[in-house]
């Protein structure tokens, strides 16, 4: 399958595009050119490194949305042992846009849920692109209520662009079921780690990210409404969503300034979509040491705590 370039990253496209031609060459002609393709190869290594040193508010956002990033389905196969998939909200139906169930995380029974976007065509349509309905995050309240019914820690994975938006969605009370969900997370009596892995969307994300502690990976972003809607509401589309992508500081960089967020798991060179296998583990190791730091505090501790984290946010402003 071919590699999805983003558009800053032209340069690092053509020189592999040179890569692929002489690695053929090579193959044909017998060898002569290796030394070349490996200079190469370091040289595009280089411009990956820089490019990703340096990226603005939008490079990001189009990082966080790239589709070779690793999704809810391949955190659990890399990450949950004995995962048992849980469904439907026994009120409605059953929403794929965000996925649950049980397992063990290194060792450790634990609830696990997170959007779900799909990879394929077929995928994205029965996951509505991660984008969830009421029913989904009645499905998170179930969780966490099972969660806390077993005293197992909890753990989410924030991807979405959003609360689906469409009519139905709205005639289910997709407002009251996230304010039901979000109620939860923050009174949930056992320990939570929310990880945002790639685009956290407005009240679609906060549903489920409202745990213990709030991680997000270097290239991740989360925000109240996404960059083109911000444009479009706020600016009449006067402006362009890169101009509205940093007014809104939705980097991992800025949110940790403000303390919406615990903490910032860096990705390998080139982005978690670069190196899937190393960005799931550096996020498998963050989520134990948070989980093993909120070991022994009561469910009273926990609140009390979550509670403050909150209320926290904002508190220190950007320099």
């Amino acid at each position: 399958m071919a590699a999805h370039y983003l558009e800053f990253e032209r340069p690092i496209a053509d020189l592999e595009a040179k890569i692929e031609e002489l690695s053929k060459l090579s193959e044909t002609a017998g060898g002569g050119v290796d030394e070349e393709i490996e200079a190469l190869r370091a040289r595009a290594q280089e411009l990956r490194v820089e490019a990703y040193s340096n990226l603005d508010a939008w490079e990001k956002t189009q990082v966080a949305r790239h589709p070779d990033r690793p999704h809810f389905v391949d955190y659990v196969a890399a990450l949950i042992d004995e995962f048992q998939e849980l469904r439907g909200d026994r009120k409605f139906a059953d929403d794929q846009a965000i996925m649950g169930g049980i397992g063990r995380f290194r060792g450790r029974a634990v609830v696990v849920m997170g959007h779900e976007k799909g990879r394929d065509t077929a995928g994205r349509v029965k996951h509505n692109f991660g984008y969830a309905r009421p029913e989904g995050y009645r499905k998170a309240v179930r969780l966490f209520e099972l969660a806390e019914r077993f005293h197992l820690p909890v753990i989410s994975f924030v991807d979405t662009p959003a609360a689906y938006p469409g009519m139905a969605s709205e005639e289910r009370g997709v407002a009251e079921a996230i304010a039901r969900s979000t109620e939860k997370a923050l009174m949930l009596e056992v320990p939570m780690v929310a990880v945002v892995t790639g685009e956290g969307g407005s009240g679609g994300a906060l549903g489920i990210a409202c745990g213990s502690r709030v991680l997000i990976l270097e290239h991740a972003i989360y925000s109240v409404i996404p960059p083109e809607g911000a444009n479009s509401i706020l600016w009449r589309g006067a402006r362009t969503p890169g101009e509205a992508a940093k007014a809104m500081k939705i980097t991992a960089q800025d949110l940790i300034k403000l303390n919406i967020v615990d903490r910032i798991i860096p990705e390998p060179p080139g982005g978690a979509h670069a190196s899937p296998e190393a960005a799931m583990a550096a996020v498998g190791a963050a989520v134990e040491e948070e989980l093993k730091a909120l070991d022994g505090l009561s469910a009273a501790e926990l609140k009390a705590a979550r509670a403050e984290r909150f209320y926290a946010i904002g508190r220190s402003g950007l320099q």
